[in-house]
């Protein structure tokens, strides 16, 4: 039986987090033997706020680099960057046709930037969901690993996908979400009512996939927590919630297990183990990052490679789609 087909992306706009790798990256990796797995990085999803040309070709290759360093195997999984592959600019437009202006306007994410972003309210800010919906249905992924902050975007998807194919014929796969039971949502070490952001204005409220094991342990060490002392899962203690649940999913361990390992010891304690845990994960990628960001040749390579194979596997589907919606051969 053929394997189901899994598409996921992620923006290069700066170092990964913490929530970055435990929430999504960690697990495209362990996909890799059990499904057809398609990763890019989200470039063209970028630009949608205000880049720097420079720091934006910098900030791409370091993501793709870090895909590979976090363990996505290029002999197993396509990887590549996104407006290396034209199909999906080319399905963006079809796709644009067939959204309504009020699911766009119902965004929450559309919402949020817009407030952040104020002084640049751009088309692109508005729409990129259309896009992200071509990224998925250009490649018909049966699944596509979300956090829970993604699913309305995957709805999306899956909507427009449904009246096209009622519109004009059977094409798009409906996509389902792939969402991890542990994990799935790291939050801010200083705001644990917040996700987890890399453009979080306190440095000590995340936690980079690149920080150095003291640099790790001192925002663990400076992280919020509740005034009790008992490390225990239970509603109202935010804090401490959120660092079980990052030290669960770094050690396999669940929450009565995190529970009885720190039976009579203090928050100082955990913060300490939790700390050195997540360093101690986080080592091999420092050090796999640091060999593939100096190794120019290879990483072009790379995507040259995987730009190849997705825009073989998407243009199949986009010269289709083109010709349900009428538009004449090229």
């Amino acid at each position: 039986m053929d394997k189901k087909l899994i598409l996921s992306g992620i923006q290069p706009t700066g170092t990964f987090t913490l929530g970055n790798y435990i929430g999504a990256v960690r697990n495209w990796n362990t996909l890799q033997d059990e499904y057809n797995c398609l990763y890019c990085v989200v470039d063209m999803h970028a630009i949608t706020v205000k880049q720097e040309p420079a720091k934006l070709r910098k900030n791409t290759l370091d993501a793709y680099a870090l895909l590979m360093a976090c363990g996505i195997d290029v002999e197993k999984s396509t990887l590549f960057i996104q407006s290396h592959v034209k199909s999906h600019a080319e399905l963006n437009w079809i796709l644009n046709c067939s959204t309504q202006f009020g699911e766009l306007s119902r965004m929450t994410q559309f919402k949020d930037k817009s407030k952040r972003y104020a002084d640049d309210i751009n088309a692109g800010l508005f729409t990129y969901p259309v896009l992200m919906a071509a990224d998925i249905l250009t490649y018909n992924a049966d699944l596509v690993p979300v956090g829970i902050d993604q699913k309305q975007h995957l709805e999306l998807a899956r909507n427009i996908a449904q009246r096209f194919n009622q519109r004009y014929g059977d094409l798009f796969t409906v996509p389902e979400p792939y969402i991890p039971e542990v994990g799935a949502k790291v939050m801010s070490l200083q705001e644990p009512e917040k996700k987890m952001s890399k453009s979080d204005d306190n440095a000590n409220a995340c936690v980079f996939i690149l920080d150095d094991k003291d640099t790790v342990i001192r925002k663990f060490k400076r992280a919020v927590t509740d005034s009790g002392c008992e490390v225990r899962y239970a509603d109202g203690k935010d804090g401490i919630n959120n660092l079980m649940t990052i030290y669960g999913a770094v050690t396999g361990k669940d929450f009565s297990s995190i529970e009885a390992e720190f039976d009579g010891k203090g928050y100082g304690d955990f913060k300490i183990a939790v700390g050195e845990a997540v360093a101690d994960c986080l080592a091999p990628i420092r050090e796999n990052f640091a060999k593939l960001s100096t190794d120019k040749a290879y990483l072009k390579k790379c995507y040259t490679e995987g730009a190849e194979k997705a825009l073989r596997i998407s243009q199949r589907v986009v010269t289709k789609a083109m010709r349900k919606v009428g538009f004449v051969d090229r």
